[in-house]
């Protein structure tokens, strides 16, 4: 989440500035002298910017209620439009649309052309404006749970097929991984508690690390590791996160391993999702 603040120029600056407007600007909403500006931007930072698609304008991005400390996030999910990123800009003593339009043109044209935003609103006080910038939520294209198995398996036993350098340490291809339902659930034990209490690391708030996890599924092991992540929308993304990853590769390539479980849970308000992989050998 970020948030810009910018304060109007004085009164007879501003009209200067407003010179240049077509006259009609002042009757048009915000949102809609955005994508004006979109279609036909010409110029930015000094370079020259090819069109852009117009931006969405929901009218729940009109609701949004916004005080000290709010989380724009929370703010825009609270009025009914869940996104995975927002930002804001903050205009004060600003007459109309086109003196807002102005000041957003001369001061944030990077932010009206970027492509990392699909939709806009504004949430006016008087002449206090909060323009929102956000790119919306989309549904995870989540493999079922009875096909995670065949889908993970194919993925990390490709990886582990051919030698890799993980990092500074080089590893020979491993045998291929078993899965093992007792370490899926310690798996999904531990991608379900991150998800519901929403934070991200290897101990619970417990203090219960992997090794106590494991064993409580009823996994007696010699060896033990965990691989986990936050965010990524398929199988193939956190494979390959945790490949890109030095430590993570290291689990995944380590020889010493001969089973594996992995599961995920989504966050219910916020939609992120939690992945957890268990890698062990049994005694």
């Amino acid at each position: 989440m970020l948030i810009h603040r910018y304060r109007s120029l004085a009164a007879t600056l501003a009209a200067a500035l407003l010179t240049a407007l077509p006259a009609h600007a002042s009757r048009q909403d915000l949102v809609g002298l955005i994508n004006a500006y979109r279609a036909a931007p010409q110029h930015c930072g000094g370079e020259r910017v090819a069109p852009l698609p117009p931006l969405e304008a929901p009218a729940a991005m009109a609701r949004v209620r916004i005080g000290a400390g709010t989380f724009l996030e929370h703010a825009l999910e609270r009025a009914g439009y869940p996104v995975e990123h927002a930002e804001a800009v903050y205009l004060s003593n600003v007459d109309d649309a086109a003196a807002a339009m102005t000041l957003l043109r001369q001061n944030f044209c990077e932010k009206l052309l970027s492509t990392d935003f699909a939709a806009a609103g504004t949430v006016r006080t008087g002449d206090d404006w909060v323009v929102l910038f956000a790119r919306p939520l989309h549904e995870v294209p989540l493999p079922a749970p009875e096909v995670l198995d065949a889908q993970v398996l194919a993925a990390v036993n490709a990886a582990r097929a051919q030698a890799r350098r993980c990092g500074d340490q080089q590893f020979h291809a491993a045998p291929p991984l078993r899965w093992n339902a007792a370490l899926t659930q310690a798996a999904l034990a531990h991608s379900s508690d991150m998800a519901t209490h929403r934070y991200f690391s290897h101990q619970q708030k417990d203090g219960s690390v992997v090794d106590d996890r494991a064993t409580r599924a009823g996994y007696a092991w010699t060896r033990i590791g965990e691989n986990i992540a936050a965010g990524q929308k398929s199988v193939a993304e956190a494979v390959a996160g945790w490949l890109d990853s030095p430590g993570h590769c290291a689990n995944i390539m380590n020889p010493g391993f001969d089973e594996m479980g992995l599961a995920y849970a989504v966050n219910p308000e916020r939609g992120r999702v939690y992945w957890t992989q268990v890698l062990g050998r049994r005694r």
